[in-house]
Parts: structure tokens; sequence; C-alpha cells
């Protein structure tokens, strides 16, 4: 096993990261079956398929007995995948364009089209990968599902331990930009007392964790296996952020509380109150007692539950119907 040592946090450098504990209250504005079944869905959802097949051939070389293992990890997608992913998106069937001005039909086809062209003629993957590759990367095994991080200890001493969970449809690659202001801040005008050790992992079925093959892998068991993942790397105390899908992950480990965990904080809050959120589910007007700014924003949300989420709604419902996802990199795409 891989193991590291972590510093008793300095309570005193904590002070803009632990008033976002407050946000524990905050309930997340999905339904649940929404957000936990984005974990299931992302079989068919994943950014390539490849990708996590040629590191599914990776880990199956590299398992061990021991299921607590951390093995280190590296990026490398063979060129026949990348020819091929090349030649699947130049001989896409493109569909009439749209019959309006704007979006309101979904994502124009001219933006589509440009989209393509750019990823199958000047995207570099391979830049990409040495990124990941010049990071400490990692796969271990909770609850019987291979994970996937980056683990990046900051050099100074007292760094308060942070995971950081991505969104839906994303990737650890969201969080890249963010790895150094984070681990070296006096590089950009803070003081050592604001570094954090940070641990950014693929959610369960995304980039290089291992996809589930029952459902369950929900928000509950996400969060309980990030404070395996935590505890099994040696830190004592941490912290948790997460925008998006990562967002529920991380509020669910507030509200489950475990000893470990010192507060969390979210980029996208739960905000909207319960009984507002069953109205615009439910396609109801809004209430009377509504303010001017209250009432623009549900007639914004509305538009939003009626036209805007159709594509959720599916997916939660009948994930295994999509199956150009799974075919169709520019379906995938979208």
């Amino acid at each position: 096993m891989i193991e590291t040592t972590s510093g008793q946090p300095d309570d005193r450098s904590r002070r803009h990261f632990l008033k976002a504990s407050s946000m524990l209250g905050l309930a997340v504005a999905f339904s649940p079956v929404t957000t936990d079944e984005a974990f299931a869905d992302s079989r068919i959802t994943e950014k390539e398929d490849t990708v996590t097949q040629s590191s599914a051939a990776q880990r199956g070389s590299e398992q061990t007995a021991d299921e607590t293992t951390i093995r280190p990890f590296h990026v490398n997608i063979p060129e026949a995948e990348l020819v091929e992913l090349r030649r699947r998106i130049n001989s896409t069937r493109w569909p009439d364009r749209e019959t309006v001005p704007d979006e309101s039909q979904g994502v124009p086809l001219a933006t589509m089209q440009e989209l393509a062209r750019y990823w199958a003629t000047d995207y570099d993957w391979r830049k990409c990968e040495a990124k990941l590759n010049a990071l400490p990367q990692f796969i271990t095994e909770i609850d019987g599902l291979e994970i996937h991080f980056i683990h990046v200890r900051s050099k100074h001493e007292n760094a308060l331990p942070l995971i950081v969970t991505h969104g839906w449809p994303g990737s650890v690659i969201e969080q890249l930009k963010i790895i150094d202001p984070l681990t070296n801040p006096t590089a950009y005008g803070g003081s050592a007392s604001d570094a954090f050790h940070l641990v950014i992992p693929s959610l369960p079925g995304f980039g290089f964790s291992a996809r589930p093959t029952t459902s369950g892998w929900g928000l509950e068991r996400t969060a309980s296996a990030w404070v395996v993942l935590m505890k099994r790397l040696g830190y004592s105390k941490f912290v948790t952020q997460g925008g998006d899908l990562g967002a529920g992950v991380c509020t669910v480990m507030a509200k489950h509380a475990p000893p470990e965990l010192l507060g969390m904080h979210t980029n996208f809050p739960g905000a909207i109150p319960s009984e507002m959120a069953k109205a615009l589910q439910c396609g109801d007007p809004p209430p009377s007692s509504l303010s001017a700014d209250e009432r623009r924003a549900y007639e914004q949300l509305a538009v939003l539950f009626a036209k805007r989420r159709a594509y959720a709604q599916m997916m939660a419902t009948r994930p295994q119907t999509l199956y150009g996802f799974a075919d169709s990199p520019v379906c995938l795409a979208l």
C-alpha cells in the first residue's frame, strides 16, 4: 500500500474554507432519483469509451489480492483507438439544420459541426494525456469498484486535506487548473496557511474509474466511498468540495457527518426550497406570495424544468434506451 501521513490542520489557516461549512444544511436541488441515476447512466455517457477500455485492461493486469492496495496509474490510449475515434467523428451523419434562428430547438447544427471539425482535426489528446501523466495518479478498490484519483500533496507541512469531486458529464480534467494554486498558494500571493493536500477522484463510471455493473452507486454510496478513500490515504481530518453532481456527493458526505469531515463547500448549492421544487416539477404557476425578483427567478426555473431537462429525465428513467450515446462520439458530445 502507498501510505501518506498528514499533519494536524492549522485552525487559523482555514478561515475561508470553514466558513462554507454553514452550507451543511442545504438540500440538493435535484430529485434523488435524477442524481443517483446519473451514476448508473454514466456507463453510457462517459467521455470516451475507448479511454475506459484501455484503463480497464491496465487495471486487470495490476490486480492484487489486497483490495486496499493503492496502485500507481498511467494513461496511455492506443493510437489505433484515437484514429478510429477521428474516423467515427468524420463519418457522422448530420440532421437537417434547425428551423429557428436561436437555440430553442437545441444546439445549432453549425455549432456542432464546428466542434466536430475541431475534435477530429485540431484537438491533441496527447497533450491532455501528458498533463495527466505529469501528476500522481492512482487506482484503488473501494466497495468492489476500482476508483481512479489524482493525489497531489502540498509542500507545506500543515496543508489541509481536501477531496474535490467533479460534475456530470465532466472529469478530473476540470480540476487540473486548481491544483497548483491550492497546493502551492505562496506562488500566487497566498500564505502557507492557505495550502491544501488535494485528492481528486473520478466518479464511479466516469473517466478512469470502473463502471458499475449493478445499480446502487448513487450519491450515498459514493459519499461513503470518498470517506474510505481519504482514510486509506492516511488523512484523519479533511474537507470536501464539489460542483454539479459533485455537489450532491459532498452534500451527502456532510449529511453523513463522519467524524473525520471538518466541513464542505459547494459551488452548486441546492437553494430551491422543497415546496418550490415540487411546484416547478408539477408545472404550477408562481405562488402569489413571491416578490417580483422571486417571481422572475421562478419563471426562469419553470423554463428549465419544462423545456431544458428532457435529457435528464430520459437518462434517469430509460438510460438503456440511449444507444446512440455509445455508438456516436458526436451524439455523446451533445
